[in-house]
């Protein structure tokens, strides 16, 4: 028996969306308060920020304030509407505590906070966080619509008044779409908003689609914050197998790449009949400069024998930085709980290697804390750098840390969820 395959050689991408052209931040409220008035009122509190305009649309119900934010031009627009929080977004959910979850289902209202990116998305989504953290004295989260998440407004308030941008990794988020077949299909939401496409891996399956998550984190990451690199080139040697061989991304349109992939089980036209059929791409790997040169495309399972043995995912120095800078800012929330009989802590220091001209950044276990020396324990080998091993302990600074991890029996804390430290204590 033959069976005519689905023509797919005439796709066309649909237009963007709403939520893909510009950010869309709900944050939840549970009463007008006159929110809408005061709005012009409580932004001006932001530090270097300026209105240039405002204007009230009363037809529409919407308020646009032009303003001016670090020398750059923003135009954010506010509205009040009727809001019910889907249920998926609250199932085993360890962001909010049991009351909180209760007042997110009861919640009715909420504010919508529009704005479009400018050409640094990092600082443009801070500033968002910003504004509805100002112009919402009390809230319990955000539903950042564009990225299909709900915030803590915990969170929110903690990355707003800090210093430090957030990571790209928060301006995105990854979902995974099982099949039966026990194939899995990942796809970004987020993106388009940064002026990038949205990412896809097709074809993962259930073995090795942790491995591909983390493929799809650290490309969208490196988009981010290296979007011109990726352009000139277009590729990113974004990481090492086991087999030393390099982990090079590069990514054609959807409409293109269901040619390819027109087999799969999850993913297909059929699935894109209403979203994921704008501006989204799908991630394709190069094997060498060969590959390079003459944009030869492989499928991600040309690696399915080793994405399971721990590959190595690059990060760019820029977030390094900020991680380390991160690190340091929230380091006290560290010596606060250390002491705790029920909490372990593991620190990351950058060390220099061997060559002299990099630095490799691995884990130890924190056994003491002395104003700002810290007595660590060495819990992997390195690679790169052969006069230390694990189990050797020696003293290092609290300015060397470049990230930590705080282990509690609930869960597992780190600088950008340490909020949740605030929750434990109310249970």
């Amino acid at each position: 028996m033959f069976f005519r395959k689905k023509k797919i050689d005439n796709l066309v991408a649909a237009p963007l969306n709403y939520w893909e052209e510009k950010s869309y931040f709900l944050v939840i409220i549970d009463h007008d308060e006159n929110i809408l008035a005061n709005i012009a009122k409580n932004v001006t509190k932001i530090k270097n920020l300026k209105i240039k305009n405002e204007n009230f649309s009363t037809d529409e119900g919407v308020f646009i304030l032009n303003i001016e934010y670090e020398n750059e031009p923003y135009e954010v627009g506010f509205y009040l509407n009727s809001f019910t929080i889907p249920e998926y977004y609250l199932n085993k959910s360890v962001s909010f505590s049991k009351e909180e979850i209760a007042k997110l289902r009861d919640a009715k209202m909420a504010l919508t906070i529009f704005m479009p990116f400018s050409n640094n998305p990092k600082k443009s989504y801070h500033l968002q966080l910003k504004i509805a953290t100002m112009v919402v004295s009390d809230s319990i989260a955000i539903m950042d619509e564009s990225g299909e998440k709900l915030i803590s407004f915990r969170w929110a308030k903690m990355a707003a008044n800090s210093k430090i941008l957030p990571s790209s990794h928060d301006l995105f988020t990854i979902q995974a779409v099982n099949h039966k077949s026990g194939e899995v299909w990942l796809h970004t939401h987020g993106l388009c908003r940064c002026h990038l496409t949205e990412l896809e891996i097709l074809g993962s399956n259930q073995k090795n689609f942790i491995s591909h998550y983390n493929l799809l984190t650290t490309f969208a990451s490196f988009l981010i914050d290296k979007k011109d690199e990726y352009f000139k080139n277009n590729y990113a040697n974004i990481g090492i197998l086991i087999n030393r061989s390099p982990v090079i991304a590069t990514y054609i349109p959807w409409t293109d790449a269901l040619k390819i992939y027109n087999n799969i089980k999850i993913g297909s036209v059929v699935d894109r009949v209403n979203g994921h059929n704008s501006d989204t791409s799908v991630v394709f790997l190069y094997k060498d400069e060969v590959d390079i040169q003459n944009h030869i495309l492989n499928k991600i399972d040309i690696y399915n024998d080793y994405w399971s043995d721990n590959p190595i995912f690059f990060i760019s120095d820029e977030e390094t930085t900020r991680m380390s800078r991160l690190s340091k800012e929230r380091f006290n929330y560290v010596k606060k709980v250390f002491n705790d009989k029920d909490v372990e802590v593991n620190v990351k220091i950058g060390l220099l290697v061997d060559t002299k001209d990099n630095y490799e950044h691995i884990w130890f276990k924190l056994l003491e804390i002395n104003d700002d020396k810290i007595k660590l324990e060495l819990i992997q080998d390195p690679y790169d750098v052969k006069n230390i091993h694990k189990g050797d302990i020696a003293w290092y600074n609290v300015s060397d840390i470049t990230d930590w991890i705080i282990f509690t029996k609930d869960m597992t804390i780190d600088p950008n969820n340490v909020y949740l430290l605030d929750i434990k204590e109310e249970l």
